[in-house]
């Protein structure tokens, strides 16, 4: 029997690809300071082992909903592991993510059999062992630190430079334990004629285990120590297993964790704005106005007939409680501050996605209002309500409720802190991990075996793109955007339907017979596909061209 050989352009596009790869994992895989005990080491296949493997399997992914932090226990007894991981505030989300998801990954490979290791990264900071530690300082003493000086110039005035910066620490030094999240950020005025810039910045964070008393003498003594390690230095950082200092002449890009701020509550109405009490009105004529009200209403939104035919009964579910929550207009516009431009989130071609906070439910959401006047967008409206409403599989996008009154048309998604896919495609500065990418293309996979096979019907999404698949706080795949989406029946042959999808993802027999069928989406999943693996969006030919 003949061997079976990888073709020889696609092994070349793997090496590349695994070569950058390999450069980017490794400054995340490779600590820069740690610590592995060498006595007591356990052994393969004992439970210890096992209870670590677990450990450091789900350490990072709660970090990721967790504002960066975790700490966590696995078994019992002598075998019981304990664990903690947070990245610095001043890494961006990518390679915060990075850090989390392959430093746990490597950390057996460098510290084999240790049950008890501490290990500083880049971006984060990884620690485990057989006996409790969580809020114990591993030591004051700056030599288990990591020091770090930058090589910028010195400071042009380096007595005015000095004194400002004594001023920043003790800032930083007087509310870093106090806050809840163990760090404080701070600026002052300070110009530096020959750098240009017009503030020096600074950073103090501890690991969040710490009581706030233990994390301002932990920063204290690495104050005191700047000075002496960074005399003239226009910028430094001390890294520690517990705290973290830096200061730089300019701005700190930090990474705060977002704050839930509830939108102004609507005003109440008062007892003397209230009508005086009438009559009783009896249920019949309870019955015909209620009746009268809802007709008018449905002409009024679907006037222009853009609707299924089974549109009214649908309504009709969701109202009696099977479907989403239908929430109130000045509801959802209290929540996204109007629908303020400081709120949005993108736009699409059929309207806009706003960032919103739901004060009753407590619940930060994705709220699309549909543009006015647009016919496609009413019907993908609908389409969105009456089929993605539905479904529930952990890779589709929620959609927890849904809004049409006044000419507006509303839907309330949960929402994706990571947004969407595409944009952490095409940044070859903050390139995704390999797990990461393989964690996505699994879970877009589950998401179309639940639509083309385990769903009730099969629903042909018709527009699988990059920009529609949607990342959560942890980086898990959530299929989107079902404005295109048709049901047909399992076993059916092609749909025919009018054109529709994205260029360069679209079947090229659907472009040219405008029948859309299961393979249609296979289709463009292998070419999102590619996108992953490659990094690059797909060619699409310009006019005149084959």
């Amino acid at each position: 029997m003949a061997s079976r050989r990888a073709p020889l352009p696609l092994l070349a596009i793997v090496a590349s690809l695994c070569g950058a790869a390999v450069s980017q994992e490794s400054k995340f895989t490779n600590s820069i300071s740690r610590s592995c005990s060498t006595t007591g080491n356990y052994t393969d296949g004992s439970q210890f082992k096992k209870n670590l493997e677990q450990l450091l399997s789900t350490l990072s992914s709660a970090a990721s909903s967790n504002d960066w932090f975790n700490t966590s226990t696995v078994g019992t007894g002598p075998d019981k592991v304990f664990g903690l991981i947070m990245c610095y505030a001043d890494s961006n989300t990518t390679q915060c993510l990075n850090c989390l998801a392959l430093a746990p990954a490597g950390i057996t490979t460098v510290c084999p059999g240790s049950r008890e290791v501490y290990a500083l990264y880049d971006a984060c900071v990884l620690r485990y062992s057989d006996t409790h530690f969580f809020g114990d300082v591993v030591t004051y003493d700056i030599d288990d630190s990591v020091m770090f000086w930058t090589l910028f110039q010195e400071a042009t005035e380096i007595d005015t430079m000095v004194q400002a910066r004594s001023r920043l620490m003790e800032e930083l030094t007087k509310k870093a334990g106090d806050l809840p999240p163990r760090l404080n950020y701070y600026s002052l005025p300070y110009k530096d004629p020959l750098l240009g810039t017009d503030v020096i910045s600074g950073l103090a964070q501890c690991t969040r285990d710490l009581a706030p008393s233990e994390c301002n003498r932990c920063i204290s003594v690495y104050t005191r120590r700047a000075s002496i390690l960074f005399p003239n230095n226009s910028g430094g950082s001390i890294k520690g297993y517990n705290c973290y200092l830096r200061y730089k002449l300019g701005a700190l890009n930090i990474t705060m964790p977002p704050q839930r701020t509830p939108p102004t509550p609507m005003p109440r109405i008062t007892d003397s704005e209230r009508l005086p009490p009438s009559t009783p009105p009896t249920p019949p004529s309870i019955f015909i106005c209620l009746f009268v009200w809802r007709r008018r209403n449905r002409n009024k939104i679907f006037e222009d007939g853009d609707v299924f035919d089974d549109e009214l009964a649908m309504e009709d579910d969701f109202e009696q409680g099977t479907g989403p929550k239908r929430f109130r207009y000045r509801d959802l516009a209290s929540a996204t501050y109007n629908f303020s431009d400081e709120r949005k989130l993108g736009e699409g071609g059929f309207g806009s996605v706003y960032r919103g906070f739901l004060t009753e439910q407590n619940l930060e959401v994705a709220i699309k209002r549909v543009s006015k006047g647009s016919k496609q967008g009413k019907k993908e409206y609908i389409s969105e309500v009456r089929i993605i409403s539905r479904l529930r599989h952990r890779n589709l996008v929620q959609l927890i409720g849904w809004c049409h009154a006044g000419g507006e048309l509303l839907l309330v998604y949960e929402l994706m802190s990571n947004g969407s896919l595409d944009t952490h495609l095409h940044d070859v500065g903050n390139i995704l991990p390999w797990s990461v990418r393989y964690e996505v293309i699994l879970g877009l996979g589950s998401a179309l075996l639940y639509l083309h096979q385990e769903w009730e019907q099969c629903v042909l999404h018709r527009d699988i793109k990059p920009s529609n698949i949607m990342l959560d706080a942890s980086f898990s795949t959530k299929l989107g955007d079902f404005g295109l989406a048709r049901l047909v029946n399992h076993g059916q042959g092609p749909y025919t339907t009018c054109l529709a999808g994205t260029m360069g993802y679209m079947d090229p027999e659907c472009m040219v017979t405008g029948r859309t069928s299961v393979e249609s989406d296979i289709y463009s999943f292998g070419v999102v596909l590619l996108e992953i693996a490659c990094g690059r969006r797909p060619a699409v030919a310009r006019e005149g061209e084959e």
